[in-house]
Order: C-alpha cells, then sequence, then structure tokens
C-alpha cells in the first residue's frame, strides 16, 4: 500500500514536471504560429508593394501616352489648318468647336441621327444662323487613327466639284473625331431605287439629271482633280441627293491616289462621309 501511495506521488510530479519544463530533450519549442504570421505579414507587405509600384508605373505610362497623344493632336490640327487656308478663302472651311457641334446635334441624339456608317454614325445638326449640316462622328473603335483622320480631310479638302459632297470642316476635341459636310436632304439614290413608292417620283429626266451628274463627279475624280482617284466602293447608297436631285458623291472608302507620276500610287485608307 505504501508502495502503492508513493509510486502514484512520483507519476503526479513527473507529469506536472514534464508540463511546466520549456524544453523538450533540450530544445525551446519552434513558436509556429509566430514564424507562419510572419512569412504572411511579409508576403502581404511585398505584395501591397509591387501593386502601388505597378499602379504607379502604369498612370505615369498612361500620363506619358496621353501627353503623347495631345502632341500628335496639336501637330495634326495645325496640319489641318494650314491645309484648311490654303484650299479655301473667307474661313469657308475650318476646324468647328466642338460645343457648337454638341449644341447643332442636339448633343448627338438619336433625334438627330440620319444613320450608322462603317466607322460610326452620320447626324443631323442646325447651326445657330440656320445653317443644316451633316456630322459624321468617327466611333473610338472604328479603327481610323489621328494620321488616318488627317489624310480624309486634306484629301476631301483638295477636292471641290458641284457633284462631289462639300467638306464644311472638322473637329478634334476631347478624343471626338468629326467631319463636317454639307447636308443633303433628299437623303441617298438606293432610297429612290429600292424604296417602295420613292422610285415613282424619278421621272426620266430627273434620272438622266443624275446619271450626268456622276458621270462628271467621277471624271473628276478621275483625270480633271489634282489628285487622281478612284473611288473603289461607289453605289446607289454613295450618291446622296440635294434639294434639287443634284447627285454628290460620297464615301470615298480605299481610294486610291495617283500622284504626278502613275506608275507610282500611294493607297491612303481613308474613311468616306
Amino acid at each position: 500500500m505504501i508502495i502503492s501511495l508513493a509510486f502514484n506521488e512520483f507519476l503526479v510530479l513527473f507529469t506536472l514536471g514534464e508540463r511546466k519544463s520549456p524544453r523538450i530533450c533540450g530544445v525551446k519549442r519552434i513558436p509556429w504560429i509566430a514564424i507562419v504570421s510572419s512569412v504572411i505579414g511579409s508576403g502581404l507587405l511585398i505584395i501591397i508593394m509591387g501593386s502601388c509600384i505597378f499602379l504607379k508605373r502604369t498612370k505615369r505610362l498612361k500620363k506619358e501616352k496621353e501627353n503623347s497623344q495631345e502632341v500628335q493632336l496639336l501637330l495634326i490640327r495645325q496640319e489641318i489648318g494650314e491645309e484648311f487656308s490654303k484650299e479655301r478663302s473667307q474661313g469657308e472651311l475650318s476646324l468647328i468647336r466642338l460645343d457648337i457641334i454638341r449644341a447643332a446635334t442636339q448633343n448627338f441624339s438619336n433625334e438627330c441621327k440620319l444613320g450608322e456608317g462603317g466607322f460610326g454614325p452620320v447626324y443631323k445638326g442646325t447651326l445657330v444662323d440656320g445653317k443644316e449640316i451633316a456630322v459624321k462622328r468617327l466611333s473610338r473603335t472604328s479603327g481610323q487613327g489621328l494620321i488616318e483622320f488627317k489624310n480624309e480631310v486634306i484629301l476631301i479638302a483638295r477636292l471641290q466639284h458641284r457633284n462631289l459632297v462639300r467638306l464644311l470642316g472638322c473637329c478634334l476635341e476631347e478624343h471626338e473625331k468629326l467631319l463636317i459636310y454639307e447636308y443633303m436632304p433628299n437623303k441617298s439614290l438606293d432610297v429612290f431605287l429600292f424604296g417602295s413608292t420613292m422610285g415613282q417620283s424619278l421621272d426620266w429626266k430627273m434620272r438622266m439629271n443624275i446619271t450626268f451628274g456622276i458621270a462628271r463627279g467621277l471624271l473628276y475624280l478621275h483625270e480633271d482633280s489634282r489628285l487622281r482617284i478612284i473611288h473603289r466602293d461607289l453605289k446607289a447608297s454613295n450618291i446622296l441627293l440635294d434639294g434639287e436631285m443634284n447627285p454628290k458623291i460620297s464615301d470615298f472608302g480605299m481610294a486610291r491616289i495617283f500622284g504626278v507620276n502613275q506608275d507610282e500610287a500611294n493607297t491612303n485608307r481613308v474613311v468616306g462621309t
């Protein structure tokens, strides 16, 4: 009995001693929670610092790109302005402010929308003096860059004929690329040719006048203009009609421009009206 009690006391003392001992085989217990917390904290700190550096770099590159675009835009505006001053007198062709165009088209409302082209919608606008205009608004996803826009403006500014749609001006503001043309109240020829009732209003005299007008416009493009141009996309929907049913060729599409030396043809990707 005495031996049993002594043995039990020994077990109790041994157990208490084991619990109080901070060592196992002479080595301190490893603080796993502290180590894991330290690793996680360091990882989060690295991620946060990397994200800050990435965002700062992205913001800087974006600002540099915007500054580069602004410089390019300024140069193109200057080049277009010089072209306008050479081609037209008395301010007939000019750079038009965006706020004027927004007011004329009721901020590009659907009520003023005339249609949708391959590179963006076309709107009818009315200026303060009552003059009606057609505004082609190039889509930001159209793929047409500033250089292509400049090429089209300069190309059309150099082409002046009674059977070509006349360019009045353009606008380059707030990432908007707008071309302003004379407004054609009778829309396009396809409305009359393929409409159910509109075709009946075209008598033979009108048809002959339209045919001859188209031929005169093409002759000018091919032979008489300073830049010899092949339209490449001539169709009824690209023949617009003014108030007196006179035809005006529009939408030059992929226009092939021939200089003085016709052996060297320069193709500029410009989109039409």
